[in-house]
């Protein structure tokens, strides 16, 4: 078995009082190394949950989860933020970036977190750049970038700590629509570099760029299939 996540029977609860809220009703899944997969599904269908869980950011209440052959559903909290700065790689579609730092100090940041030296940290932030075609913006900052420069800064600021997998939230969403085509191809070029690649969207457009889709409808997989289609016209 070659998955670097496996999902098994996956239960996340929330209590309001005496009442109990189930959002993820018992999800088995697998993504293995250097798959390009697009989770998708209505809003309430669990998927930000999934998300979270997978990223480390939240715990199941019941199941197991279990990343590069480690139990990530039995780790403290500080476990699962060593695992989050070294194996997982955040896109979100607000971008998150600072804006007193330049584009090459908010890629470098998480080496901050990670101990690395200065002059290391701004090597390895400025070769990241290099990946996403934005070596000429190292030293803008967020305010004179546009949307879709700033969401390559956020890319390059995923991949500083060469992660095995990049989980994108939404990441075209503020975008218009010929640069999210622009991100997306980013994305497709960094899975041709080995990258697992996992996008949480819903747009069936977005989606078309991964190679395998997988729905979710009121806490459950609804579907699960190998995307075939053409992506979407530029």
């Amino acid at each position: 078995m070659n998955s670097i996540i496996h999902l098994q029977d996956l239960k996340k609860n929330y209590y309001l009082g005496r009442q109990v809220i189930e959002v993820l009703k018992g999800i088995t899944l697998d993504v293995n190394k250097n798959e390009y997969l697009a989770l998708m599904g209505p809003s309430g269908s669990g998927k930000s949950t999934l998300m979270n869980i997978i990223g480390c950011l939240d715990t199941p209440t019941e199941g197991s989860y279990i990343l590069n052959g480690r139990d990530v559903s039995k780790m403290s909290d500080n476990e699962l933020a060593e695992v989050r700065n070294k194996d997982i790689g955040f896109v979100f579609q607000q971008f998150n970036l600072l804006p007193r730092l330049t584009a090459a100090e908010n890629v470098a940041l998480p080496l901050v977190y990670a101990g690395i030296p200065k002059k290391q940290r701004m090597e390895k932030a400025m070769q990241v750049l290099e990946k996403v075609q934005l070596s000429d913006r190292s030293r803008h900052k967020p305010n004179e970038m546009s949307g879709g420069q700033n969401q390559r800064v956020a890319i390059a600021r995923a991949l500083v700590n060469d992660p095995a997998i990049i989980l994108a939230d939404e990441p075209t969403g503020n975008l218009d629509s010929k640069t999210s085509h622009e991100i997306m191809q980013i994305f497709d070029q960094i899975h041709s570099m080995g990258n697992t690649l996992i996008l949480i969207t819903h747009e069936e457009d977005i989606a078309r760029f991964a190679h395998r889709m997988v729905r979710l409808l009121d806490g459950q997989i609804e579907s699960d299939r190998k995307n075939v289609g053409e992506k979407a016209a530029m």
